[in-house]
């Protein structure tokens, strides 16, 4: 398994879609947590990333325009990381509390679906479009990738499987 993360060439429209994207991931991410912590005072019980997804589909988008102008897996991965840090709050000791996020603090989000990389330095992402890096991108198949920002800049990483072969022993001591 290999990792790689490289910069996007963006225009000012796709600059504003992957903004919407992470702003819907941080109000989803910032949503769930103000309800998590409502739940837990009148209930003693903390609800799933599944059933914070189901009310958020129901309340939430409901009022919230925007979120049908990104994808699905923006808010659905912001829960499940929410989830995630409940869980190693409670298991690791020196781990805190979740944090809600702030605006243009670690802006990111996350993608999946029909994800596919062509001629090299372009990669189609879906509900974003054909996006442009800067580096050559290996010609493997994705199945998801992170986005983030950093200093105004967007970057993208993903994970592919890469074989490595083993090399072969010489037999005779080389060097010194």
């Amino acid at each position: 398994m290999k990792s790689f993360k490289t910069k996007l060439k963006l225009n000012n429209q796709q600059k504003t879609i992957l903004a919407k994207h992470a702003g819907v991931a941080r109000h989803a991410y910032n949503w769930g947590l103000a309800t998590c912590i409502t739940e837990y005072e009148e209930t003693k019980k903390r609800p799933s990333a599944i059933t914070l997804h189901k009310r958020l589909v129901a309340e939430v988008k409901s009022i919230n325009p925007w979120y049908y102008e990104v994808s699905k897996c923006a808010p659905q991965q912001a829960l499940r990381d929410l989830e995630r840090a409940f869980k190693n709050f409670l298991t690791i000791p020196c781990r805190g509390f979740p944090k809600f996020k702030k605006k243009g603090r670690k802006d990111s989000f996350y993608l999946e679906g029909s994800i596919k990389i062509f001629q090299g330095n372009y990669i189609k992402l879906p509900k974003i479009g054909i996006v442009k890096t800067y580096e050559i991108l290996p010609s493997v198949p994705v199945k998801n990738v992170t986005i983030s920002k950093k200093a105004d800049s967007w970057y993208i990483s993903f994970k592919y499987d890469f074989e490595s072969y083993p090399t072969e022993k010489v037999g005779e001591t080389i060097g010194v």
